[in-house]
């Protein structure tokens, strides 16, 4: 196994640190880009190669984070007992709900009133390990066969009429709902099939225990990861089942490929999960021995992926609000009720795609002496149980 001197293992660190580079372009296309105020950067009609491969290869970002929490749950678990484990869980995770409600929340829209009340990624990986407390106490093939029948099976829900609500988004299905006291509740992250995400990561955190062999972990990995994929273009093509958003042919090669690679993430279809989950399971398998400089630094954000999380979205947000300011737009049309893009008084502002990227990577050599400061401090202060809630 391929560890530090911290007994971190490099290739997770790598991936969550790659994964949380690619995520802040995604953040900084919302807050930025000229055209994000007018049409979905995924819509064959209105896109190009570049803006859609912008958006598109962030679609790895949600996956990788539970899948990746999922696994270091095994992790952890390995100093303590299921009890021990259990508790840990549930604390976690309701810390997380209370940050996605406050801090995050704060942080994407800047209004005191918290007039939007948004239950995203962190919503979804604290509510995931409070359902992980419990489920680590099967024996770990059921652990599998559940996470197989969510992931698998989810979408049979897709076909029961259900009456719509509060409670129906948050279990399955993306809503945006106007609540009596008219605040706006926005259900990003529906509880599945995140759990079972998230739970399948955890049995694959037992191809990293000792008694198994790296080479064999890779091939395994390898092989699922293959096998994904595959499964992905089959049922992709065949356009029915675990295709919530079905794909068609357009009078181009290039936007009917737009449109096959497009499967709905809210909630995240099976082919959805299928086209990323696959791909991180090969990343993993590839990666288990990469050292180098260029991985050295993408690790460095991996290894304090909260703490950048929550730093990115505010430094993303100060910047876009002084863009506001001095494009004459004003900083108040910073402070946002609904989402960033469905903003009609933001059309008009922004920047191109080019500038998108510019301040994509400032923002991300911003944050790397700070994470690398933060995550030194934590390695030397493994004493402080706070610096684990961070």
């Amino acid at each position: 196994m391929s560890q530090n001197k911290s007994n971190r293992i490099e290739s997770l660190d790598l991936l969550k640190g790659l994964i949380m580079i690619i995520m802040a372009l995604d953040h900084v296309r919302d807050y930025f880009h000229y055209d994000a105020f007018f049409f979905d950067p995924t819509d064959p009609d209105n896109t190009n190669i570049i803006l859609y491969f912008t958006r598109w290869i962030t679609h790895y970002c949600a996956p990788a984070f539970s899948f990746l929490a999922g696994i270091s749950a095994f992790l952890v678990g390995r100093k303590k007992s299921k009890s021990e484990l259990s508790v840990f869980l549930l604390k976690r995770g309701i810390w997380l709900v209370f940050i996605e409600l406050i801090v995050v929340n704060f942080s994407w829209y800047f209004d005191i009133h918290f007039s939007t009340i948004s239950l995203l990624v962190i919503w979804s990986l604290g509510i995931s390990m409070i359902f992980l407390a419990g489920l680590i106490h099967l024996k770990l093939k059921y652990v599998l066969i559940f996470s197989v029948l969510m992931i698998f099976g989810h979408n049979i829900l897709d076909y029961f009429p259900v009456e719509k609500g509060i409670l129906w988004s948050i279990i399955h299905e993306f809503g945006f709902i106007t609540l009596e006291n008219g605040k706006i509740l926005l259900v990003g992250y529906p509880i599945i099939p995140w759990v079972g995400v998230m739970s399948l990561g955890y049995y694959f955190g037992s191809f990293y225990n000792s008694n198994n062999e790296p080479l064999k972990r890779q091939k395994m990995f390898k092989l699922i990861g293959l096998i994904s994929v595959v499964a992905f273009l089959a049922i992709r093509l065949i356009n029915e089942y675990g295709n919530l958003n079905y794909w068609k042919s357009y009078d181009t090669v290039l936007k009917t490929i737009f449109s096959f690679l497009n499967p709905a993430k809210y909630p995240p279809s099976l082919t959805y999960l299928l086209m990323t989950l696959g791909p991180i399971l090969l990343f993993l398998a590839y990666t288990e021995n990469t050292k180098g400089k260029i991985a050295k630094f993408i690790s460095v954000y991996g290894k304090v992926p909260f703490f950048y999380y929550i730093l990115h979205l505010y430094i993303i947000h100060t910047l876009a609000l002084l863009l506001a300011w001095f494009t004459n737009f004003g900083w108040q049309k910073m402070i946002i009720t609904g989402w960033v893009t469905e903003s009609s008084e933001l059309k008009g502002y922004g920047l191109n795609l080019v500038y998108v990227y510019i301040i994509w990577i400032g923002v991300v050599l911003m944050l790397y002496p700070l994470c690398k400061k933060f995550s030194t401090y934590k390695l030397n202060h493994k004493e402080k149980k706070w610096l684990s809630y961070l």
